[in-house]
């Protein structure tokens, strides 16, 4: 495919025109949109611009990091200056991660299609490369780096100044000894093939040849028996390891007469260890694989905080990108904060603070367009309601009329009553998870209780805003409406209303609740008046306040959700592990950050799936640690951002407790051994002459005594092929809970270690034996050809618990 690159940059009319470049106006910001002069560099792999045609350019981006090329009208900020540029002339890059998108004005519809098509075309050239093309365009990215002054060879200079750029400092003879040895034409250049060779021996793995030999009875190829023995004595495929063996070497093995023979070469044996199927993370468990037919509750739902934030949580911008972003990233459950905009037109923001505002209506059409693009199960829209009666209207109409058929507003005429529908069953559906309005209760205790409610809680007060009318005269001496003898009952719908009064008429009662409401004698705690319009929308998911697990048991239903600050919930899991483990199997919670984390920073979710907790809101535009574990958690079965829980935590009477496990579970010994680190990239790029001092931590999260971590030394300055070979020993005493994360950093004695790359997977997911692990940045984006070699092993504990 490198080559069909090559090919299509001297034969396809939009990159020609491409690689001559053409003036764009770029816009960041409403009021920022300069032009630019943009080119398709000769590698047809990465794009310059500069400030004129002749001026100084510098590199803008790389095709290999962009995701998809969208049209103007996709676009938020142009949408906002289409008056001033026409939205057909406008298109926007959308790069992975959560590097912002790229918005460019072209100055003809022409112009803005030409790059449109040529830009998408190389994405999906390179997204369709297979492994072998890939080295093959990194050898000639290396080489074009290499070639300073882009004369089509390189002297030995040349490639010293390489060396550095590959990550690996190296002693000049034996780097002259590699570079003469490569060099057959003897002209002390290095051309062509002959830079393939010299590329060859700097990537040659010692530590794989090694292994190799162990099976290979003449050290040149394995057998089919040699290859079944190694398959199932080091990988642990067990049964399935001759079907393997065979499927294996049709596919790795490159020489046809190996194929036909049923061996492989060295070639093969590292080409089958570099793949998918030599990958850490079991290929069986990426497409869908669990059961998706049991209740909502029995399931982990990958789920956001504050969705509409691109930044932090006082000033941060409000965008309908992020929401874009969280679902591209499998999330189920984004959150939505409304308040009342001008116009008569709901806004959503993070209220009483300074973040941009952004339009409810805006919001919903985003959710339209690309809630099913990733996943078509359910999608839940957390709504924090903060609008008055009249834009309450508006917000269910525009959820009626913008999302269609893709609404639940009725329950499924199929459902058993006493438990919770499932992913299947809401497939290709939106959810609205929000207040309801329900039966007379007495709230007397609910009034008293509300008092001591923590005060950590977010500015949402998610399960802590009453939607009840409390009924109070005006006036002392005013009697109480139609026959109501106890001011601390509660009115929160028309029927119930009409009930209260049964002996008035329908019409007439249906007046009065209208007219009291008027006049303010009914509101709710939290000052807005819910309107039945947008509370009949309200499907399955109703949000309670929560006081104790035994009033939620008591008193509320399978569609009951209730919220719990990190604080509020780390409390209880202290306190109540069980109880809490109870609670999630009988209904869903939501847990989200707290009001403290201004920054949009996380906690790890590890600490609340322990428990059961359904909906784990993270704070989807902050990466870190956390976000890693969130992210590698729901890579498995599909992606689809529902995962089952254990069955230890869907039973409504399981005994387990995070605190403290039962010995009901077999403890495990998890062995890795860290070999091999394989092209890693620099921390500092702008440093030619900086090489990195690697080393690997891995870590292990799930209950609190499972939680640990080990690091091997570092290896100085060789981020190219550093070698390690270290053994760590980890106990699990929970296995199902437990995630592994593996962390390349750069070691520095002067200040803290630098991050290089990461990869996180569930241990439920792990494959055993020799495996490479394809490095992943911060924003969770391929970080390729970076990875790193281990050796895994799981056994039994021995060990007898005598307690």
């Amino acid at each position: 495919m490198a080559s069909q690159i090559q090919e299509r940059l001297t034969t396809d009319q939009d990159l020609l025109l491409m690689q001559e470049g053409t003036m764009l106006r770029k816009v960041r910001t409403k009021t920022w949109k300069k032009p630019r002069y943009f080119r398709l560099q000769n590698d047809g792999m990465t794009v310059w611009h500069a400030r004129q045609a002749d001026g100084i350019a510098k590199p803008t981006f790389s095709i290999s990091d962009v995701e998809t090329i969208r049209k103007g009208h996709d676009s938020e900020l142009l949408r906002y200056l289409m008056e001033e540029f026409p939205l057909e002339q406008g298109f926007t890059i959308v790069f992975h991660g959560r590097r912002p998108n790229l918005d460019l004005v072209a100055n003809s519809v022409e112009e803005a299609q030409m790059w449109m098509r040529g830009l998408q075309l190389l994405v999906d050239l390179v997204a369709s490369m297979n492994s072998q093309e890939q080295l093959e365009q990194w050898v000639r990215d290396w080489f074009n780096q290499g070639d300073r002054n882009q004369d089509g060879r390189m002297n030995f200079q040349e490639t010293q100044r390489l060396l550095l750029l590959m990550n690996v400092e190296m002693d000049e003879d034996y780097a002259y000894s590699l570079f003469q040895e490569a060099d057959v034409s003897q002209s002390d250049t290095l051309e062509g093939e002959e830079f393939v060779q010299f590329y060859k021996a700097l990537t040659k793995r010692t530590e794989v040849e090694e292994l190799f030999t162990n099976f290979s009875s003449d050290g040149q190829k394995l057998t089919l028996l040699e290859f079944v023995d190694f398959l199932r004595e080091e990988q642990k495929e067990k049964d399935h390891a001759a079907d393997l063996a065979l499927e294996f070497i049709d596919r790795y093995e490159p020489s046809e007469n190996g194929r036909l023979l049923h061996v492989l070469s060295k070639d093969g044996f590292l080409s089958y260890l570099c793949s998918k199927d030599g990958s850490i993370f079991n290929q069986d468990y990426l497409p869908i694989y669990q059961d998706m037919t049991q209740p909502l509750n029995h399931y982990y739902i990958n789920s956001s905080h504050n969705t509409y934030l691109l930044r932090n949580q006082l000033c941060g911008q409000s965008s309908v990108e992020g929401y874009i972003r969280a679902l591209r990233r499998g999330c189920r459950c984004v959150e939505v904060d409304v308040w009342d905009g001008p116009d008569g037109e709901p806004i959503v923001y993070h209220g009483h603070t300074l973040t941009s505002r952004i339009l409810f209506k805006d919001v919903v059409a985003t959710l339209a367009q690309y809630a099913f693009q990733l996943s078509d199960y359910p999608l839940i829209l957390s709504l924090e309601n903060h609008c008055t009666w009249d834009q309450q209207r508006t917000l269910a109409k525009h959820l009626t009329e913008i999302l269609g058929e893709q609404l639940l507003s009725t329950t499924l005429e199929e459902l058993v009553v006493d438990k919770l529908p499932s992913p299947e069953q809401l497939r290709g559906k939106i959810l609205v998870k929000g207040k309801k309005l329900s039966i007379i209760e007495d709230t007397e205790v609910e009034e008293e209780e509300e008092e001591g409610l923590e005060k950590d809680q977010d500015s949402d007060m998610d399960s802590d805003t009453f939607s009840v009318l409390n009924v109070q005269p005006e006036r002392e001496s005013q009697e109480l409406p139609l026959g109501i003898k106890d001011k601390k009952k509660v009115v929160t719908c028309p029927m119930t209303f009409l009930n209260i009064c049964g002996h008035v008429l329908v019409r007439q009662a249906s007046s009065i609740f209208e007219s009291v409401l008027l006049s303010n004698q009914f509101y709710l705690n939290s000052r807005t008046i819910l309107c039945p319009d947008l509370s009949a929308l309200v499907v399955y998911m109703r949000t309670v306040p929560f006081f104790s697990f035994t009033h939620s048991k008591e008193n509320y239903h399978i569609y009951d959700v209730s919220s719990f600050s990190e604080t509020k919930a780390k409390h209880l899991i202290r306190e109540a592990g069980n109880e809490f483990v109870q609670h999630n199997a009988r209904q869903l919670c939501r847990v989200y950050p707290s009001a403290l984390r201004t920054d949009s920073s996380n906690f790890k979710p590890q600490e609340f799936w322990n428990a059961g907790c359904q909906m784990v809101a993270m704070n989807m535009q902050t990466a870190g640690c956390a976000m890693d574990i969130c992210d590698g958690f729901f890579r498995q079965n599909g992606g689809s951002g529902y995962v089952l829980k254990p069955e230890f935590l869907q039973d409504i009477q399981s005994s387990f407790n995070p605190q403290r496990p039962i010995s009901l579970f077999k403890a495990k010994i998890l062995l890795v051994q860290v070999i091999s680190g394989q092209r890693l990239p620099k921390v500092d790029k702008t440093k030619e002459n900086s090489v990195v001092d690697p080393l690997v931590k891995v870590e292990v999260f799930g209950i609190p005594e499972d939680t640990a971590k080990q690091e091997t030394n570092y290896v100085e300055n060789n981020g190219f092929n550093p070698y390690w070979g270290e053994t760590f020993c980890f106990r699990v005493q929970v296995p199902e809970l437990v995630m592994l994360r593996f962390v390349v950093k750069d070691y520095n004695w002067t200040s803290r270690n630098k991050f290089i790359g990461q990869y996180t997977l569930p241990w439920t997911c792990v494959k055993q034996g020799y495996r490479h692990i394809s490095l992943l940045t911060k924003d969770g984006t391929s970080l390729q050809p970076a990875s790193i070699f281990v050796y895994i092993c799981m056994q039994e504990d021995l060990e007898v618990d005598e307690s």
